[in-house]
């Protein structure tokens, strides 16, 4: 048994049955018994799998390294696994952290799927009778306190594979930063994988033998031929810290800029962004037909596009803000019917006239798209594009199992029927280029290019004849950087932007994005992981809230807008087809709406403080771990359970000289708030900031 020691942790390992023993945080132990040291997952040509543990093989040789109080710093074990495979596991203590690095050897031809190294099952959560929790940076960042919660749920833990599905938890896609943490009430370990090629990677975790599996696995996506060889050239890193979510952010945070991807830049040193970008614009969004993503998509009262003006005009003049018109449902082929969206919904024209409108009282247009899906049918429309995908052969360009079948896509069932585009393909490049030509050259000012493809990345391709690895890789980050970029250049001042947050391997070229934060409410409660990491290098907007998960009656706009404000980013309002104020996106009842002067009064006083005394901080700050703020709590309804949340929500920044810290009161009384011993009074629908 060896024992290594980083900071104040200590790992237990016994190479010689593959497994680690012990995990403990000075004195207090978190390993849930024993595990394996690793994992690997195999595929053959034909797509069949197998997974093998390190307790599956032999140890063949172990070597270790210690320092003068004779603790071991340094272990390298290479194990066999018959005639098949060779796995070394590289271990180091340094700076604090135990680093992980596997080299494989395949004797097979067969592809390693994906490794995990090490593996990790610790104590349950506080659901479950433990005491940890999981900050989980999935979909802009959750702290996520029970499994019974999250299996309950569409977003549970999942098995990635063929064809893809929107909610899987990869890197770079809904899961933004390459890491996760278990977090006791006062300390935490950090998992993260230092990669600065951002490969493919599944981060989870899921229940494991009456403890918490956390996952961290990589796809290297570099074998497939006999003796073929693969060093890892990142370690994967094990640290504990002291403090909350925020400490787990700032050693992950602090490498990310040591580390950045090609192209990114501060906003305050971006010089391709529009002058616009840094106004922090209103977002208005609406559909232009029908009432919902699966009616029938008859035009409504804001067809053609120049009516909405009046409505759009009023709200700019209420809340004094920039506002960018984001329309739903404009695609003159069908709505969410990828790739093709030209031309729009009653011709050129009649789009170019409202886009003129908007730009004359300085406003702006931006419009939804639904990346890279291929729509062979719409369920929506008659719009049918069967012939052309037999007659062109466009199955070549499709996404393939690893058996090499083209199957039908899972994305957006109830608006279409299709499959899923591989970009990496020449034919799948081609197709979306065709596609989105006309759309970088319409004048337009913002497109969510890439809604659907959360983070901006692309689904699972296991084609072998499409000039990519057979299996998923940082083949995928590499290509989507590369496409991406192409994009970005070709459709110069108009931004681009996905689904969620970009990932941050794409932010260079998906600077301003759709944040869903509200989903994380399903599996616990959103931290702004991502505004901590990211917020001077992108901004996202609030996005239209589709799927909040809370009680329409309950009105809760309020509080999500009063929480995307915090996390720096641009508000949202979302229009019913006749233009009142819907809560969020996808609701049928439109018997139990918001107060719109309400909601326009809260966004003028946000407006306001946005463009005056919190300008500096929330365009071009860099969040930092705020005090703690005691004040009033309500409950909502959110599915099944009753939530308790503040009446204001907080967060701080710095401009580099100075800290603040920003509170913002989503209710209609004012409120009493407790900060570091000082009594605030926060205004209702409105916010304060603390020097």
């Amino acid at each position: 048994m060896i024992q290594m020691q980083f900071g104040k942790g200590k790992a237990q390992i016994d190479f010689g049955a593959g497994k680690i023993l012990s995990l403990t945080y000075g004195e207090k132990e978190l390993a849930e018994g024993y595990f394996p040291l690793f994992k690997i997952g195999m595929i053959d040509g034909g797509g069949g799998r197998r997974e093998i543990t390190s307790t599956d093989g032999t140890l063949d040789s172990l070597s270790v390294r210690g320092d003068d109080t004779c603790r071991t710093c340094a272990a390298e074990a290479k194990y066999r696994f018959g005639n098949e495979l060779s796995v070394t596991v590289r271990a180091e203590s340094k700076d604090g952290a135990l680093n992980w690095i596997p080299e494989f050897r395949i004797f097979t031809g067969e592809n390693v799927e994906w490794i995990e190294l090490p593996c990790c099952v610790l104590k349950p959560l506080k659901g479950e009778g433990g005491e940890a929790s999981v900050l989980f940076p999935y979909n802009e960042g959750a702290i996520v306190e029970s499994m019974t919660l999250r299996n309950s749920t569409s977003f549970c833990p999942q098995h990635i594979d063929y064809p893809s599905k929107g909610s899987y938890p990869v890197f770079p896609n809904m899961i933004c930063s390459q890491f996760i943490a278990y977090m006791m009430p006062d300390f935490g370990l950090y998992v993260g994988a230092h990669d600065p090629e951002r490969g493919f990677k599944h981060i989870d975790f899921a229940e494991e033998n009456g403890g918490l599996a956390l996952h961290m696995r990589v796809y290297p996506a570099d074998t497939g031929a006999d003796n073929a060889r693969y060093i890892q050239s990142f370690p994967v890193v094990w640290k504990f810290y002291d403090g909350g979510w925020e400490d787990a952010a700032e050693i992950y945070r602090n490498w990310f800029e040591k580390n950045l991807p090609e192209g990114v830049k501060k906003i305050s040193e971006n010089e391709r962004l529009p002058d616009w970008y840094s106004e922090m614009p209103l977002v208005v969004s609406y559909p232009v037909r029908g009432i919902h993503d699966m009616d029938e998509m008859k035009p409504n009262a804001l067809f053609p596009y120049v009516n909405a003006l009046g409505e759009i005009d009023r709200i700019s003049e209420t809340t004094g803000a920039k506002i960018l018109a984001l329309l739903m449902h404009w695609e003159g082929t069908a709505p969410w019917a990828p790739p093709y969206v030209w031309p729009p919904y009653g011709g050129e024209d009649k789009l170019f006239e409202f886009r003129d409108e908007l730009h004359k009282r300085g406003d702006l247009l931006g419009v939804y798209c639904s990346g890279f899906g291929y729509t062979e049918k719409s369920n929506l429309t008659d719009y049918c594009m069967e012939r052309e995908y037999r007659d062109q052969g466009l199955e070549a360009s499709m996404c393939a199992g690893p058996d090499g079948t083209v199957l039908h896509s899972d994305i957006c069932t109830g608006q279409r029927s299709g499959y899923d585009i591989c970009p990496a393909s020449a034919g799948g490049d081609n197709i979306l280029s065709r596609a989105y030509s006309p759309l970088f050259s319409s004048g337009v000012d913002y497109a969510q290019i890439l809604d659907q493809n959360h983070g901006g990345g692309q689904y699972l391709c296991y084609s072998s004849d499409h000039g990519h690895p057979p299996v998923p890789g940082r083949w995928m980050t590499k290509n989507m950087q590369k496409l991406l970029k192409r994009w970005s250049e070709t459709a110069g001042k108009m931004l681009l932007g996905c689904e969620s947050t970009a990932a941050e391997p794409f932010i260079a070229s998906l600077p301003f994005s759709d944040n869903r934060f509200e989903l994380n409410w399903h599996i616990g409660r959103p931290v702004p992981l991502c505004s901590y990491i990211y917020h001077e290098y992108m901004h996202n907007f609030m996005g239209n809230q589709v799927s909040s998960p809370f009680c329409q009656t309950e009105n809760t706009i309020f509080l999500r807008m009063a929480y995307s404000f915090c996390a720096g980013d641009c508000l949202t309002i979302v229009l019913t087809p006749d233009g009142r104020v819907m809560d969020h996106w996808g609701g049928r009842d439109f018997e139990h709406l918001p107060d719109k002067d309400q909601v326009l009064r809260f966004a003028a006083n946000l407006t306001r403080f946005a463009h005056g005394e919190a300008h500096r901080y929330l365009d071009r700050g860099r969040m930092i771990k705020s005090a703690p703020v005691e004040c009033t709590s309500h409950e909502h309804t959110s599915g099944s359970r009753i939530i308790s949340i503040p009446d204001v929500f907080t967060a701080a920044y710095t401009d580099g000289e100075e800290p603040v810290q920003i509170l913002v009161n989503h209710t209609g009384s004012d409120v009493d708030c407790t900060v570091n011993g000082m009594t605030v009074t926060v205004p209702a629908l409105n916010a304060v900031m603390l020097h």
